[in-house]
């Protein structure tokens, strides 16, 4: 299961790692998600739900 927000469909990004050097390695941002259990169809469920959705109220825990 990938860490990708349920709610707004927020997910990691890569990049360049640049080093003082200048040298360039791939490397990933993750996207800041919780496990938290939301209403879904009426009954609980544990998914990953970005900060910003539930700082926002666009969800509901449980």
């Amino acid at each position: 299961m990938s860490r990708k927000c349920y709610v707004t469909g927020k997910k990691g990004h890569s990049g360049n790692a640049v080093s003082h050097s200048n040298r360039k390695t791939r490397r990933t941002w993750g996207a800041n998600v919780q496990k938290v259990r939301i209403l879904v169809d009426g009954k609980p469920k544990r998914v990953y739900v970005s900060a910003r959705a539930l700082r926002t109220g666009k969800v509901e825990r449980v």
